[in-house]
């Protein structure tokens, strides 16, 4: 079984309010006190009079910490008197709702739903859903449903072709209207130019997807750009929006400003990023510079550091990875309660008198201590002169050992979750036939769980055991000791999944299901005992 998930959707509400401090802290407000949701970010920009907050939670809070601000934000946002560089239609411009974990685009579709319809009926507002909510294929594109901004929208709203989806068909003079929908996570990026508004302007219509036309397309897909100006720091920026990062991530994005910064004859200095941004686009821009520098760097926190200065993203202000990337924010929200204790904390709870954490997740840590001496002695024998014949193998040992780490991880609290989920399940009401069949099910159910988790502690260890041997064959000698207890470690936590397996079958009816287990779990422990000592005839062979 996998560790569980926590059910996360992030909210992305875009205001038209981007200079009154008092405004902005209210909205914030207004969400920070929703049950259930988390403020990330609050990114107000002065000279676009646009504050971008971001937020997440279970799909229900989301929904109703948008509605809380968007309450907050119709007795204190005037349409009527609103100027700014960003291109706007609302004071809630728009809302989007986006899967993080747990989540699928269609839960988050519901979200966008159930948002449009009460914020049209409570505030009597006009709403269009756009991108994977859209109903009609002119409305999935926000600068479609925006054309015309808010100076053009009462015209709009008397054509019946752009009837609102929720709310009336009325202009509302101080608010406007809104976009929500669901989509997949957009990258508003910001690129800094040494020129003008139309330079950076020219630049963005270059890289856009609709370019200068439709017999002009641009040179990236999935592209929204303008150009503009920025007064508080005196640079003119190429604004992007990546709508969808698999079709172009932002470094090839920055890349292709850079390119048409030459033609254009401007410098470049430098970017941006509004908002958070998701940790696997991070990396992804790392790999790309680290092939094409031939670099080998295998910790996340330097990948970062190296796109940071690629990217040059504290180039207005310092890019803080707790506060700017979006899994670094929720870790308190994702991490177990085990996993994010001290040491010392860990090993006082399962020495206390009680029945979880028990074996079960002790094997998990265990075999994540083991997965990760082995990857200690990867480095140890990579980027040193005496072993640098070994660079070329380490690169290829150190990922999968630190991988198995990170899995590891969770499987520590995924273990303890199952056990406390049984012990509930066992307090279900058995009054009637009906209580004593749902708590039937639910303990099954639960109990299959207790043995899942162990079962993915044994195969994620012993997906290990070609690498351990290599790194027992070529590993730096003097960390033989490490690799030694390393693989007993790694040892030992299949010894523990086994045990545990086998103490929870006698519980599960399913016979077919008891059986494959067992002759599953059996074989996990013969390999793992074979490897283990595969690995310590290596080391004891070894003499340099």
């Amino acid at each position: 079984m996998s560790p569980v998930i926590a059910r996360l959707v992030e909210c992305v509400p875009n205001f038209s309010e981007g200079q009154t401090k008092e405004i902005i802290d209210a909205i914030s407000s207004a969400v920070a006190q929703t049950p259930g949701c988390q403020l990330l970010d609050v990114d107000p920009g002065p000279s676009t009079n646009r504050t971008v907050y971001t937020f997440v939670g279970s799909p229900a809070s989301v929904v109703e910490g948008a509605l809380n601000m968007a309450r907050v934000a119709r007795s204190l946002i005037d349409m009527r008197i609103h100027e700014g560089e960003h291109p706007r239609m609302g004071a809630l411009d728009v809302c989007p709702f986006i899967p993080i974990s747990g989540v699928t685009m269609e839960e988050c579709d519901l979200c966008a739903v159930e948002f449009g319809r009460r914020l049209g009926e409570e505030l009597q507002v006009p709403v269009y859903l756009y991108a994977f909510s859209a109903r009609e294929e002119k409305r999935q594109k926000l600068p479609s449903i925006r054309a015309g901004e808010y100076e053009g929208l009462e015209k709009k709203l008397a054509d019946p072709e752009w009837k609102p989806d929720f709310g009336p068909t009325e202009f509302v003079p101080t608010w406007g209207a809104t976009a929500t929908g669901a989509r997949k996570f957009l990258i508003a990026m910001n690129v800094n130019v040494l020129g003008t508004k139309e330079q950076s302007h020219r630049i963005a219509l270059d890289i856009r997807e609709q370019g200068r036309g439709t017999d002009q397309p641009g040179s990236l897909k999935s592209v929204q750009a303008i150009g503009w100006w920025l007064d508080e720091y005196n640079l003119a920026q190429v604004s992007m929006n990546l709508t969808d990062i698999d079709q172009t991530p932002m470094h090839v994005a920055y890349e292709e400003c850079l390119a048409r910064s030459k033609v254009t004859k401007v410098g470049l200095c430098g970017s941006q990023l509004v908002g958070l941004v998701p940790l696997a686009a991070i990396m992804e821009a790392a790999a790309y510079y680290m092939e094409k520098e031939n670099l080998f760097i295998m910790e996340d926190s330097q990948k970062v550091r190296l796109v940071v200065d690629r990217l040059g993203l504290s180039s207005l202000e310092p890019f803080n990875p707790r506060e700017k990337i979006i899994e670094y924010m929720v870790e308190s929200v994702s991490d177990g309660p085990l996993t994010s204790m001290a040491l010392k904390s860990f090993i006082l709870n399962v020495g206390a008198r009680s029945p979880a954490p028990g074996g079960g997740s002790v094997a998990a840590a265990i075999g994540a201590m083991g997965a990760a001496l082995g990857t200690m002695v990867g480095w140890l024998s990579f980027g040193n002169k005496k072993f640098e014949a070994l660079d070329s193998t380490m690169r290829k040992l150190i990922p999968p050992l630190k991988e198995a780490m990170h899995d590891l991880l969770p499987m520590i609290d995924a273990d303890t979750a199952a056990f406390s989920a049984y012990m509930g399940a066992m307090k279900l009401p058995k009054g009637s036939d009906e209580e004593k069949a749902i708590r039937d099910e639910t303990m099954k159910a639960a109990m299959k769980d207790s043995v899942a988790v162990p079962m993915n502690v044994a195969i994620t260890v012993n997906a290990c055991w070609d690498t351990m041997k290599e790194m027992a064959r070529y590993g730096n000698i003097q960390c033989k000791s490490d690799i030694q207890v390393g693989s007993k470690a790694m040892e030992l936590a299949v010894w523990g999944a086994y045990y545990n397996v086998m103490t929870n079958l006698p519980n599960i009816s399913d016979e077919v299901y008891r059986e494959k287990a067992k002759e599953d779990i059996g074989t996990f422990l013969k390999v793992a005992q074979d490897a283990a000592s595969d690995v310590l005839e290596i080391v004891a062979d070894r003499t340099e």
